[in-house]
């Protein structure tokens, strides 16, 4: 029959077309249409049809157009059970469970394939080819399932019924090594995983070809390995194979491109290449919104790429989002335990570590670990990951011990899954040595590292094996070239002078490309192991207002005297430097910190390639002197051919040998970038000799009281302290303003807060030996010179001097514990701006020439100017601290300035600082980039805040915090204009709190957006600048606890209504802490209104009243200099029943509740905290003796009444006295029964009525 013929032909061509979707399609439609016109019911129509039908679907399933595919597997089904033919029906229910695979519906489909077995088996087809795909069938959803073992059952069931029918080279053999091979992959078995897909394209690349979609699957699956392998160029390079057989096969809208689009991101994620990741994914995205549409697992994925993304930049939130949307869309359509839930899991709980939320981040790990047990047994890589970083937040809470286990854990199944050179299991070891380290275990960590170490080395080792072909064809691009310049000697005769004018140009043009990329050769070897001694330090001027620490800098740095200077706001970053080798005493250079930072990057570079040119030369020797015993016999121009040609020779293999060494570091820093940054330094260096010179940056601290607190954060233990005080000023008397009107604090209570603030705030216990007038003496660091001021208003040289001496025994008295920080120069500089006088001139360049020598003769001693500081920290430093714009006519590089523009902003988290380091091929490991970290905080070039996170917290513009601090705290100028900020200006200034309203006013002029105001809020907070408390009135308006701006002239607490107690210290030994400064005071406060949770609280003057609303009382907290004094008092009541009432209650709590006890372990912990130097330090109650007015502490007692004489600490009193403080704050039993007490206010408390 014609019509029969031309069925059969269309079948026949569409079968031609099996690797061509489009014309198959287009072939088994024209069947069926052509059956449909017969309209003949014939079995063998019928038959025809149905094997039409089947055909159609089976394109529809391959393209993904799912609801077309369900119309025709329908249509086929039903025509299955019109036949009543068994073998059909299984079929068309094989092909129904891929579908509902494809949708998910992944217990759907494992019913209709368990259907389609029980039927096969029924029809006594179990060892027939039918049963086989149906076991590859169930496999593929227990794949999917992620129950692995149970898929590989199946596979082999399937494998095994194939082999005995087709033998060993059949497509479909290929096809279930695939599958076999994807399980193995997604158990971490890699080396199983590559040998399957190994054979799987050996059977089927001779029978589909190159171009066909199940390579390019096989290509896509083993590029995934090569991923977790960190064979990040293998994987490209098959992933790109992969993606050209599938644009040409299936075109450009189809799921396996998209699939192959993340998988490609993936790889540029992990190698940091953030923008390029992000393309990819949303290539894959659109492809996948566009199939699945949005409520799909595979889109879910394509989510949780790009979240992953979102994390890496510190955008933790957008993070979060997208991580819960893949999370919602995984639960739906896979279950609960599937393990891409559990992949998402993991990720939020990356997330919650980084926000430093680490009870969360626990909570998600261990729902992920539970699932990944489940699916994939104990030695999966992905288990080893959750383990690890279990493992880092046990170590952040201190839990070494437990942090340790679990990265035993890691260890142990990176090892059995043989993933022994795994960049991961480094970071393990590098884990474990930082906790030895905390123990205080250094040889194991040295071992730990050690292991570390030889990963890294293995790891670089193996990625210039893979670059070989690279180096061979720039090898070859090399040979080209001089075969061109060869060619240019074919050209007409010239003259002589032309011929030598033109090869002298030549040759100096190749010398200079040679020396740029030997140049380049030793900026690459400097990076990875390069450094040179600090060079620079800052010098502080400190010390009370008014004293003139201005002018001396100014006269010490050259500059001119102003007179009715303006006061020092915080802190000002004057940007001088000082050479320290040679005072120069008219000199007027200035310094740039970043000019002496590229001058060392060119040292360390020069050293380098000073080497390189060595062991060129050494080689050239060898070489030659090798070459003359080889040809002694030859003649003379011979021996010249031969011998230029060996020199070639050399330089060849050198050239090959630093192109591996630029390879091999190819993925870590991105060449491109290196030889931006290199372009940027290397102008600069031709011509240019090496500076060993030190330099001094000069900073100048504001010395008003209110500015005390807000220091913190610029204080350093490794910088050069100047401390001047007013030598015309008696060191008790109040400190003045340059009008003569007295200040609340004294000049030795202001030296008090400057030198405790100074040395205490510094955990650092070395000493140093310093030789200054051939005086070899130990001091401890910090260093602190003491120079005077004002020595214009002496009658003598003399009279200078022995006042100098006064004040140093007054110091020596008052402050013991702070004698071997101290260096009294006895330098008295006269800054007086009106008299320029020849004398006076001579006279300060004496004084500042005698501070510059002593200055000089610290810093030679300090450990800090001996440290290597490595080339990486000085090139991230220049990132961070180069303006965008070029002043002074320098030249600023466009790529410096684009990483700025683009990465570097003026709050930012360690994380987004490593993130940087990293992709530009300057990180090293976490503990290093914090050690660089501390170092740029020390040069006072950023400020790092490590307590404010997790990870910590980054200002790179210090000048613009200060900007910011100096708006907030800054209130003698209250605005003109709106009442309401006036208002809140003034309440400030009369109660030390500022609102929202107000912050958000000052930080008006800085357009700054809300998470940085967040930030800048965080970081006041960490350091106790502020301290957020909730307004009683309005739960959404939050205020801020701030007592130092209030002012001095706030009136004194009223107490004449109310009962109040004798007043109770707490304190340290004078020996231990002689002082405690405003910032600590201030910081206690804070913690305080924490702790009582109200807003009831009254200030004055460094004094604070805090109702405690459940006991109905008042504690006041007031600093009285060298300690800090308690009292209670509660309100006078004149019922007899009610103030028995109201004194048992108040005593009842103070005994029972011990409020004085709360503030003493706050201090502790305030000490402990922020002034390391007097750790464990023991904080005392005291009581002052009414014989001699000095403090006595006291020790905790139960004694019986009458108990309350205490003996005078104070050698020439030693008296007995009575204490009421003792009895007032209990520390001895009350008369009263404690247990009827409480039973009668419990009792009474109900009906009690109080008459005032």
């Amino acid at each position: 029959m014609a019509d029969e013929q031309s069925i059969r032909s269309y079948e026949a061509l569409a079968e031609q077309e099996i690797n061509d979707d489009q014309h198959a399609f287009s072939h088994h439609t024209q069947a069926l249409n052509q059956i449909e016109s017969v309209g003949d019911d014939a079995q063998d129509i019928r038959q025809h049809r149905y094997d039409c039908i089947l055909n159609i679907c089976d394109l529809y399933i391959l393209q993904h157009k799912i609801t077309l595919a369900n119309v025709f597997i329908g249509k086929a089904l039903q025509m299955a059970y019109d036949l009543q033919e068994q073998d059909k029906i299984a079929q068309c229910l094989d092909r129904r469970g891929e579908i509902k695979r494809l949708e998910s519906d992944l217990d759907g489909a494992l019913l209709d394939h368990n259907q389609s077995i029980e039927i096969k088996l029924k029809t006594n087809a179990n060892e027939g080819l039918n049963i086989a795909d149906s076991y590859g069938n169930v496999g593929n959803i227990y794949h999917e399932q992620g129950k692995y073992e149970d898929a590989l059952l199946m596979y082999e069931k399937s494998l095994k019924i194939k082999l005995i029918a087709h033998g060993d080279n059949h497509p479909s053999i290929a096809r279930v090594y695939c599958s076999m091979g994807s399980a193995y992959k997604n158990q971490g078995k890699y080396d199983d995983a590559i040998s399957m897909y190994e054979n799987s394209l050996k059977i089927e690349l001779p029978v589909l070809g190159y171009n066909h979609p199940n390579i390019a699957n096989t290509y896509n699956n083993m590029g995934i390995i090569y991923r977790h392998q960190c064979k990040y160029r293998d994987a490209i390079s098959i992933y790109e194979k992969s993606l050209k057989i599938q644009l040409s096969t299936l075109g450009d809208n189809h799921p396996y491109v998209a699939g192959t689009y993340n998988n490609i991101g993936n790889v540029y994620n992990d190698q940091r290449k953030y923008d390029d990741a992000i393309g990819m994914y949303e290539k894959s995205l659109k492809i996948n919104l566009s199939v699945h549409g949005d409520n799909h697992p595979i889109t879910a994925a394509t989510y949780l790429s790009i979240g992953s993304i979102y994390n890496d930049q510190g955008k933790y939130d957008d993070a979060l989002s997208i991580f819960k949307k893949s999370l919602k869309i995984q639960s739906s359509k896979l279950g609960d335990n599937h393990p891409n839930v559990a992949t998402t899991y993991y990720s939020i709980g990356v997330v919650n570590g980084n926000q430093g939320k680490f009870d969360d981040a626990i909570s998600m790990y261990e729902k992920s670990l539970k699932i990944q047990l489940s699916a994939f047994g104990d030695n999966h890589p992905n288990i080893a990951d959750t383990y690890e970083k279990m493992g880092n937040v046990s170590a952040y809470k201190s839990k070494y011990n437990d942090a340790i286990s679990l990265y035993e854990r890691a260890i142990s199944i990176f090892v059995n899954a043989h993933l022994e050179n795994h960049p991961n299991l480094a970071n393990v070891y590098d884990n474990i040595a930082n906790c030895y380290d905390k123990q205080n275990r250094y040889d194991e960590a040295t071992a730990m590292r050690e292991r570390s170490d030889a990963i890294r080395s293995n790891l670089q080792q193996l990625d210039t094996m893979n670059q070989s072909q690279a180096s061979q064809d720039l090898v070859a691009a090399e040979d080209d070239m001089i075969s061109d310049l060869s060619s240019k000697f074919d050209q007409p005769k010239q003259s002589e002078k032309t011929l030598n004018l033109r090869r002298d140009n030549d040759i100096h043009e190749q010398q200079s490309k040679n020396q740029e990329k030997q140049y380049f050769n030793a900026y690459i070897q400097a990076l990875k192991q390069g450094s040179c001694k600090n060079k620079i330090i800052r010098a502080m001027y400190t010390g009370p207002q008014y004293v003139g620490k201005s002018s001396i800098m100014k006269v010490f740095t050259h500059q001119r005297l102003i007179t009715s200077q303006d006061p020092t706001q915080i802190v000002d970053q004057s940007n001088k430097m000082v050479h320290l080798k040679v005072y120069k005493i008219k000199d007027r250079t200035t310094y740039n910190v970043r000019q002496i930072w590229e001058n060392n990057v060119h040292q360390i570079v020069q050293l380098q390639y000073e080497s390189q040119i060595n062991n060129q030369q050494i080689s050239k020797l060898i070489h030659s002197q090798t070459k003359t015993q080889n040809l002694i016999i030859a003649d003379q121009d011979q021996i010249a051919i031969q011998s230029t040609i060996g020199d070639e020779d050399i330089m060849d293999k050198t050239s090959k040998l630093s192109h591996a060494l630029i390879k091999s570091t190819d993925n870590n820093l991105f060449l491109q970038q290196c030889r931006d940054f290199f372009q940027y330094y290397y102008p600069s260096w031709l011509n240019k000799t090496t500076d060993d010179s030190q330099y001094a940056k000069i900073w100048d601290f504001g010395g008003h009281s209110i500015y005390h607190v807000t220091h913190q954060p610029f204080l350093s233990g490794n910088s050069i302290y100047i401390l001047v005080f007013n030598i015309s000023q008696k060191i008790h008397e109040k400190v003045q303003t340059r009008d003569g009107y007295p200040l609340n604090i004294t000049y030795l209570q202001s030296i008090q807060e400057w030198l405790t603030s100074i040395i205490g705030s510094n955990g650092n216990h070395d000493k140093i030996i310093a030789n200054i007038d051939n005086d070899q003496v130990q001091y401890s660091l910090p260093i602190v010179i003491l120079v005077a001021s004002h020595g214009d208003y002496m009658s003598s040289k003399q009279q200078g001097i022995d006042r100098f001496i006064k004040f140093e025994r007054e110091l020596r008295t008052n402050m013991p514990c702070y004698n071997s920080n101290i260096y009294s120069s006895r330098i008295i500089f006269n800054c007086n701006p009106d008299d320029d006088s020849d004398v006076i001139l001579a006279e300060r360049e004496q004084c500042s020439l005698r501070l510059h020598e002593i200055m000089k003769s610290f810093v030679q001693s300090l450990p800090f100017m001996c440290n290597p500081i490595p080339i990486r920290w000085y090139i991230i430093a220049t990132i961070l601290h180069t303006p965008l714009n070029s002043k002074d006519g320098e030249v600023v590089s466009s790529i410096i300035n684009h990483v700025r523009a683009t990465r570097v902003h003026k709050i930012m988290t360690v994380q987004q600082i490593k993130l940087l380091a990293k992709d530009f091929g300057l990180y090293e490991s976490d503990n290093e980039l914090i050690a660089m970290l501390n170092y740029l905080h020390d040069l006072g070039e950023i400020i790092f805040c490590q307590k404010s996170s997790q990870y910590g917290m980054v200002v790179t513009d210090v000048d613009w915090l200060l900007h910011v601090f100096r708006a907030i705290i800054q209130l003698q100028d209250c605005p003109s204009g709106s009442l309401e900020i006036q208002s809140l200006y003034e309440e400030a200034s009369q109660t030390g709190k500022i609102s929202t309203k107000y912050i958000n006013y000052v930080f008006g002029p800085f357009e700054l957006d809300d998470e940085t105001k967040k930030s800048i809020v965080n970081l006041m907070e960490t350091y106790d600048i502020l301290c957020s408390i909730q307004s009683d009135n309005d739960q959404d308006e939050c205020h801020y606890f701030v007592p130092y701006l209030l002012r001095p002239d706030v009136k004194s607490f009223d107490l004449s209504q109310y009962h109040v107690s004798e007043l109770l210290y707490i304190g340290y030994e004078h020996k231990d802490i002689p002082y405690i400064p405003d910032g600590i005071y201030y910081c206690l406060l804070a913690s305080c209104l924490k702790e009582w949770n109200n807003t009831k609280i009254e200030l004055y003057y460094q004094c604070a009243k805090f109702y405690l609303t459940n006991n109905r009382y008042y504690i006041i907290i007031r600093k009285d200099n060298t300690h800090i004094a308690l009292q209670y008092c509660y309100q006078k009541l004149v019922d007899p029943s009610s103030i028995n009432f109201m004194e048992s209650m108040v005593q009842t709590s103070i005994y029972k509740n011990r409020p004085h006890d709360i503030v003493k372990q706050k201090l502790s912990s305030l000490i402990n905290d922020r002034m390391p130097k007097f750790k464990g330090a023991i904080a005392r109650n005291y009581v002052r003796c009414n014989k001699c007015s000095n403090l006595t502490f006291i020790e905790d007692r139960n004694e019986p009444h009458g108990g309350n004489l205490i003996q005078c600490q104070n050698q020439i009193c030693n008296m007995l006295f009575e204490s009421q403080s003792m009895i007032d704050w209990m520390y001895l039993k009350p008369e009263r029964d404690n247990g009827k007490l409480n039973h009668q206010l419990t009792n009474s408390s109900s009906i009690i009525t109080i008459n005032i």
